[in-house]
């Protein structure tokens, strides 16, 4: 068996290899080729574009694909959407497509652009947003640089943002969100009726959130008198409850648990206060639920 499995080119492209990496696949990738190499002989990757991904996924061409949220929906797409991952090309949370107008502008709300002109690579999308606010206006496909035609060639953009700092360099403004996207792993119907592809996508599905839920975690051990026990578990946030193991030491344990990488530096300071030794951090590649 092998699945044909689409991965994103362009700008998700390096955060969806990484992930994959931090999973546990080697991933190796040329600037010319579109079939990359990986470690598993049951899947045979290909680079798509997100924007074509759901198309290439619904249609059979592939088994399953990594692409946005936005595209299913843009493209209209009848695939099964296995798994959530909520990373991006910059960071971990959602992107939006939100509707800008120049900073200048005396356009306040989407009711304001009735009758003018906007611009997008989200046609279908911005069509039935704008429909359901009852505005009518000229929708035109935007093939790229879509910030820099506001306000002479167009009246307002639907563009893709993470930080809005884009935005604002080219002088732009929000006034609305049309939509939020996340990062989809999607399966074609019939492929995923076959128990031996499903379950070959599960278990990629399996380690890639394990890898996302690693991502802002870390390991945390470190030795404890039984004097001193209770008020260090008092100190430790844990994702249940910390593994505590007896020592050969009889009256002291090593304890060991999973915490949020941020809050490390604010309670190893307090855990050494209140009698731990021996503290080690360490990364985590998975973590799974």
């Amino acid at each position: 068996m092998k699945i044909r499995f689409g991965l994103p080119k362009g700008s998700l492209g390096r955060a969806t290899a990484e992930l994959f990496e931090r999973a546990g696949f080697v991933l190796t990738e040329t600037d010319r080729s579109y079939f990359p190499h990986i470690d598993d002989p049951e899947i045979d990757p290909i680079l798509i574009r997100a924007q074509e991904m759901s198309r290439y996924v619904e249609d059979g061409v592939l088994d399953a694909g990594i692409t946005g949220y936005d595209w299913i929906c843009e493209n209209d797409s009848d695939v099964v959407e296995v798994a959530e991952l909520n990373y991006s090309k910059r960071s971990a949370g959602p992107a939006r497509w939100v509707v800008a107008v120049a900073e200048d502008s005396s356009f306040r709300s989407v009711e304001d652009l009735d009758g003018k002109r906007i611009a997008t690579e989200l046609v279908k999308t911005t069509e039935r947003f704008l429909a359901a606010r009852k505005v009518s206006a000229t929708i035109e496909f935007s093939w790229g640089a879509t910030e820099v035609k506001v306000p002479l060639l167009v009246d307002a953009i639907v563009e893709l943002t993470e930080t809005g700092s884009s935005l604002r360099a080219n002088r732009l403004r929000e006034i609305d969100t049309v939509l939020e996207s996340t990062t989809r792993l999607i399966a074609n119907p019939t492929s995923w009726a076959d128990t031996a592809i499903r379950t070959k996508i599960e278990n990629v599905a399996l380690l890639l959130k394990g890898a996302l839920a690693a991502r802002d975690m870390v390991g945390l051990k470190m030795n404890v008198s039984q004097a001193n026990l209770e008020a260090v578990l008092e100190i430790l946030p844990a994702m249940r409850n910390p593994t505590v193991a007896p020592l050969s030491r009889g009256d002291w344990v090593d304890i060991d648990t999973i915490i949020e990488e941020r809050v490390v530096r604010e309670i190893i300071p307090r855990l050494r206060r209140a009698g731990a030794e021996a503290i080690v951090e360490y990364p985590l590649n998975k973590v799974i639920s």
